[in-house]
């Protein structure tokens, strides 16, 4: 048996390179219609289309009959590398960025829909330039979508295994990948559509209305504001709160939805976790909120749930500077950004499946205490939950916590203080953006040391394929026939 298919994999990257290549041409209208260059664009989809003919020449006719999960755990992860050290060049090749960790940076943060940014001022940048940088988001919330939709029929692999990769809570809601793909991109598309009138109805201009519609249904946040969302009315605040949410919802329920199975939805655990988790958390802001200051009601209200829902959802738009709210309020944003959406949305961090999932062992664990011969298992959605899937599980969550620790040791050797560092990590993993200290919602990340940036860059890319699949590749099993 072989380790891997080098063609198949050669493959799956040569037709990334053509998707990607497309997507540079996305930004020409921008550039044509407010009078901008189009090069960067332009030589960026050359150089792109170059390489992605080169390898298509390379891997030839060859037929690909089997696809294993070291094929695919390879694939995912050198996709989103490739992806995002392409998604470099219109920053480099317009000038609006000089160095290459910068630029990586950013076309991390874009892809993986984090949101950190190091541009000071994005406000004096050219429109295609903003534009790329959210639909890079756009593009990075729906990736595993169009990695199923066009590389595995056109290479007539069949199976779930490249589209469940990002998970290893998965399920299986279709027994064609393809048809998957397919109403997911629609439900995708009709969220962001729906957004993008309902904020052109308010004070945006279409421009912005489209880039924050972006950033919000891939749960990504760049603005083209440097102050995020603060200086938008009010109706647009609720608006961007309300797709946050719905954005951090799981796919799957939507489907469910979609095909009118709301049996299913009412029994799906996850969504009412992660909905009463926005409550509770919400009320709390609020209530520390109008608490400790003079704020109306209404305003706390909105201040803190907006807040809750952003870093939720991994989201990481900003109605207002929570490093100026309570210590108390503070800390409670801290603890959100291990929290993570549904599974099967757009967000980063753990995610609410796996959490409720943690509790429920504790629970037995408290059962097994009381009652030593009691069989208890993991019920989860009404179905019992495999040994296999609970070990992996706890095993994801440690090996979470485990590499935000570690991160945080190998992000403060480099300069940046504990408090930094620490927020940075987790936000970089959980692909937020904004953290604690001098990376704070107001602030950016254009200070930090580049191996810093590099280090984060990496989490990031790491947090968005889930950690695991990175993991695997550099295990001596992974390696071994």
């Amino acid at each position: 048996m072989k380790l891997i298919n080098p063609l198949l994999i050669l493959r799956i990257l040569s037709t990334i390179l053509f998707l990607e290549t497309v997507t540079f041409l996305f930004c020409l209208p921008v550039a044509i219609i407010y009078e901008e260059s189009p090069d960067p664009f332009i030589w960026s989809a050359a150089i792109s289309f170059l390489l992605a003919a080169i390898l298509r020449f390379i891997t030839g006719d060859t037929g690909f009959d089997k696809f294993s999960n070291r094929d695919g755990y390879l694939a995912v992860t050198l996709s989103w590398l490739i992806f995002t050290i392409l998604g470099t060049l219109p920053y480099i090749l317009s000038g609006t960025i000089t160095g290459f960790i910068d630029a990586f940076f950013e076309s991390s943060s874009g892809f993986t829909t984090t949101g950190a940014t190091i541009f000071i001022d994005v406000e004096i940048l050219p429109y295609s330039i903003l534009f790329w940088r959210s639909l890079t988001h756009w593009l990075g919330g729906i990736g595993i979508i169009l990695l199923v939709i066009i590389i595995l029929p056109s290479m007539k692999i069949t199976g779930y295994q490249l589209f469940s990769l990002e998970s290893s809570l998965k399920e299986k809601i279709h027994p064609k990948t393809k048809s998957i793909g397919y109403r997911i991109l629609f439900i995708y598309l009709g969220l962001t559509l729906a957004e993008v009138i309902l904020l052109y109805m308010g004070e945006m201009t279409l421009f912005e209305s489209v880039c924050h519609s972006f950033g919000t249904v891939a749960t990504g946040g760049f603005s083209t504001k440097n102050t995020s969302i603060v200086r938008y009315s009010e109706y647009s605040q609720y608006i961007v709160m309300i797709f946050m949410f719905l954005a951090g919802v799981s796919q799957v329920v939507y489907y469910y939805i979609f095909k009118r199975n709301f049996n299913k939805v009412r029994k799906n655990e996850e969504l009412w976790f992660y909905i009463a988790i926005a409550l509770i958390a919400g009320s709390l802001a609020t209530m520390i909120l109008h608490i400790n200051s003079d704020r109306p009601l209404e305003e706390s209200f909105r201040i803190g749930f907006f807040q809750v829902i952003s870093i939720l959802t991994c989201t990481g738009f900003a109605s207002y500077d929570y490093l100026l709210w309570p210590s108390t309020a503070i800390m409670l944003i801290f603890l959100l950004m291990f929290a993570g959406g549904s599974t099967g949305s757009t967000s980063g961090g753990i995610k609410m499946a796996r959490h409720l999932i943690v509790i429920k062992n504790i629970k037995n664990a408290f059962i097994k205490l009381n009652h030593p011969n009691a069989l208890s298992g993991i019920i989860f959605n009404g179905k019992l939950i495999s040994e296999k899937i609970n070990i992996s599980v706890m095993s994801y969550i440690v090996l979470y916590l485990f590499t935000f620790v570690a991160g945080t040791l190998l992000v403060v050797l480099t300069g940046p203080d504990v408090v930094t560092s620490a927020s940075a990590v987790v936000s970089s993993m959980g692909n937020i953006g904004p953290g604690l200290g001098s990376i704070g919602p107001m602030n950016n990340y254009a200070h930090i040391p580049y191996l810093t940036k590099l280090i984060l860059s990496l989490l990031m890319i790491m947090g968005r394929v889930e950690i695991m699949t990175v993991f695997v590749l550099f295990t001596r099993t992974f390696w071994k026939v």
